[in-house]
């Protein structure tokens, strides 16, 4: 057999005027065919007729480029084959032809060495000559090529080559443009069934279960053969199986710094080995464990919400070939779900523990707890709710609420029945409690029980016995936070002093409130007030907020004072996004109720403030004072100039430890101040509804603020405007419109550092 190409130097022979206006005639014909066809299939079968019609072969293909292989495929090739044909890209005629991207006419194929056999084998057919040409991009790159088989009439010549050139360039941009296509919809058919699987895991409560749902179907969707995850023991260094195919969890256990694993666990970093035993950091003792011989790996580091490595995920011995990119792509998606079902499981764990702390905690309260189900028995009641009523566990439970509560002590069981008709919690405080014919005095509350589905399952009753110390906190804390009324309680002598301390302060304001007075009138307006304070002061309550005061209709509250929580910029997010949800559902219900809406901004600011009583010997309010007091007001004023619900300071944004929909949205020196100040949107209390497109906005607003701190004026406005008809209610974004243009109109200098001044409170 030759070593060298046998290739034909037939001249090409000339056409005469109407011939050549035929086949332009011809090749226009095949380009309107082509951009007439919708799929990648049909192209691939109008081109291949079309060629071996034309020059007069016996058989044509067409193969396209694989990439993520490294194969030529073609789906169509005329005669009784017709299965899809796939072959490396740099071997045989065609892969000679794609890499050197040069045609190629051979007169005797297998008398060429780079003549692929396998195929006529495979196909029943045998081939004698060969016409092939690369199949080239507008921009000039090979995705492919073309061949005929075997000339019917005579041997392939010059004429040939060029007729077949220019039919492979006449639909080159339909078949990229198509190939594209079938692309994105084999990653959309993959990312639906993931979406597929993301649904079915996540209603399995076993972690293991979960897990072990989770790796088959990484197994399935990455075509490998075995896939397991791996923990760390921080106190063994040990990285152990927890689940994986056909091995027992837990049965294996290496150092986490050993073999590829525990590479990727030190580094944080993906392997992708096609070659195993190729690798000097492999382990083989695994597989002489495990009778298993490993070929390619994947092996890619599983991380909590903090940044923290925990384990790793692996899949083993891809079927056809070696992981690729898109398949480290679909094991990091896997893993984020790995990750995320063992920080649920933990946190399961922390409730499990945490409800029995709770239990046991319940049973030190100095107060009573009785629990009833919905028939109204008594379930539970701790011991000091024994002690309260004087009788034993084993009487009173399973009794009913009349039996324990009836005649003179009747009006506890007007208010359990009151909790469950409204579903709202009762409150009565220094009521008389018959106790064994004698009056004792008590707090009482009366907790409606709902279950998920917000249904009732019963109702729970607190109890709290009142001495004269007690009645006395009791009466102090209807007027100011009780942890301040503990602290006057506990005798401290500094009651007008003061302290320094960083605290978050959260300003809301109900927006044009003087014109809303003005159609309630006085008694509609206490009412109105009455109802909205009892809403948000719960917001505030609900994240160990501290009300400072009413100002009017305003609120002034801090987090942080007088104890820190650590997470006290979070928790005033939190409370300011709660106080929108609720605010919009209270509007829903005054809607029906044929009442106009409320709408607030909010302000927050962290920063060192000074608290204390403040004030005189006789009269006396725990406050906080201070510029970043000032600071927090300020922004919620600015919520109106903006547009916006919710603005924070950039002191609060940094020192956040959630995520949070959010923008920057100014740099701007506030009325009264005279440095700059980064100020930011939150926007979690939005639906899809309320802002639609909201991850698309944001990104377009964050490109337009860039090009607009660039004095882009006109780039800048183009993102915005496309905000605006992504959302048309971004105020936000049309404010930088009319920005832009004045900025245009009036230039601010090089020298301009994008400052806002705001000339307004």
């Amino acid at each position: 057999m030759s070593e060298t190409p046998s290739n034909t130097t037939t001249k090409r022979l000339s056409l005469d005027p109407v011939e050549q206006l035929r086949r332009a005639e011809f090749l226009l014909d095949v380009s309107r065919k082509v951009s007439g066809l919708t799929s990648l299939d049909e192209i691939l079968a109008e081109l291949v007729a079309i060629s071996t019609q034309e020059i007069g072969a016996e058989r044509g293909t067409l193969f396209l480029n694989d990439p993520t292989t490294g194969e030529l495929y073609s789906r169509i090739a005329q005669g009784i084959f017709k299965r899809e044909i796939r072959v490396l890209n740099d071997r045989g005629i065609a892969g000679h032809v794609f890499t050197q991207n040069k045609s190629e006419i051979v007169t005797d194929a297998y008398a060429d060495s780079r003549f692929n056999k396998d195929v006529d084998e495979k196909t029943d057919f045998v081939t004698k000559s060969i016409l092939c040409v690369p199949l080239l991009t507008v921009r000039g790159e090979v995705i492919g090529v073309t061949q005929v088989l075997n000339k019917i009439e005579g041997e392939f010549n010059e004429d040939d080559l060029a007729l077949l050139e220019s039919i492979t360039t006449q639909a080159s941009i339909a078949l990229q443009s198509h190939q594209l296509i079938e692309q994105m919809q084999r990653n959309t058919v993959k990312e639906m069934e993931f979406l597929d699987m993301i649904a079915d895991v996540t209603s399995e409560i076993d972690i293991v279960e979960l897990l072990n749902k989770v790796m088959q179907e990484a197994t399935r969707m990455l075509n490998a053969e075995r896939s397991s995850v791996f923990l760390n023991d921080e106190k063994t260094g040990l990285l152990t199986l927890l689940v994986g195919d056909g091995l027992p969890a837990g049965g294996i256990s290496f150092p986490n710094t050993a073999g590829i694993a525990g590479a990727v666990f030190t580094t944080g970093e993906t392997i992708n080995i096609p070659h195993a035993y190729a690798d000097l950091r492999f382990n083989p003792a695994s597989d002489k464990q495990n009778n298993f011989f490993t070929s390619s790996m994947l092996c890619i580091p599983v991380i909590n919400k903090s940044g923290k490595k925990i384990g790793v995920t692996q899949v083993l011995n891809k079927r056809g070939g070696a992981f690729n990119e898109e398949d480290e792509q679909r094991l990091t998606a896997f893993t984020a779900q790995v990750s995320i079902a063992l920080e649920n499981a933990k946190l399961f764990s922390e409730v499990q523990t945490m409800q029995n702390y709770n239990e046991s905690i319940l049973q030190s309260m100095p107060n009573g707890m009785i629990t009833f189900d919905e028939d109204q028995l008594i379930k539970t009641c701790n011991q000091n709710a024994l002690n309260i009523l004087g009788v034993s566990e084993d009487w009173i439970i399973n009794k009913t609420a009349t039996d324990l509560f009836s005649l003179s002590n009747g009006w506890v069981l007007e208010k359990i029945n009151a909790a469950e008709e409204t579903l709202k919690i009762q409150h009565v405080v220094d009521a008389e409690l018959s106790v064994n014919k004698e009056l004792i005095s008590v707090n009482a509350s009366f907790q409606p029980l709902m279950n998920e589905d917000k249904e009732k399952i019963g109702s729970l009753v607190m109890l709290e016995d009142i001495s004269t110390e007690k009645r006395m906190k009791s009466m102090m804390s209807r007027y100011m936070d009780p942890s301040l009324a503990d602290r006057l309680m506990g005798g401290e002598e500094d009651s007008l002093g003061g302290t320094s301390g960083v605290a978050t302060v959260l300003f809301s304001d109900i927006r044009g409130f003087t014109p809303l007075t003005e159609s309630l009138g006085a008694q509609g307006t206490v009412g109105l007030l009455n109802e909205y304070f009892t809403l948000m002061v719960e917001c505030l309550q609900n994240e160990g907020g501290m009300l400072d005061k009413f100002i009017g209709d305003a609120i002034m509250a801090g987090f942080g004072l007088p104890v820190s929580h650590g997470d006290d910029e979070d928790r005033a997010v939190r409370t300011a996004v709660s106080m929108i949800k609720e605010l919009w559902k209270w509007n829903d219900v005054r809607r029906v109720q044929g009442l106009g809406r409320v709408d607030i901004g909010i302000g927050l600011n962290t920063d060192t403030v000074v608290s204390g009583n403040i004030g005189s010997l006789k009269r006396m309010d725990y406050t906080m004072i201070g510029d970043g007091v000032n600071l927090a007001a300020r922004l919620e004023s600015a919520c109106k100039q903006y547009r916006a619900r919710i603005l924070i300071s950039d002191q609060t944004y940094s020192k956040l430890r959630g995520t949070y929909r959010s923008r920057e949205i100014d740099l701007v020196v506030v009325k009264g101040k005279t440095e700059p100040v980064k100020i930011h949107e939150i926007l979690d209390y939005h639906t899809d509804e309320s802002f639609p497109h909201i991850q698309d906005v944001l990104g377009l607003f964050k490109g337009g603020r860039d090009l607009y701190q660039n004095q882009q004026w006109s780039k800048a406005k183009a993102e915005f405007q496309k905000a605006v008809v992504l959302n048309q209610h971004d105020h936000l974004s049309s404010i930088y419109m009319e920005r832009c243009d004045y900025m245009q109109a009036h230039p601010p200098g090089d020298d301009w550092n994008g400052v806002w001044v705001m000339e307004e409170k």
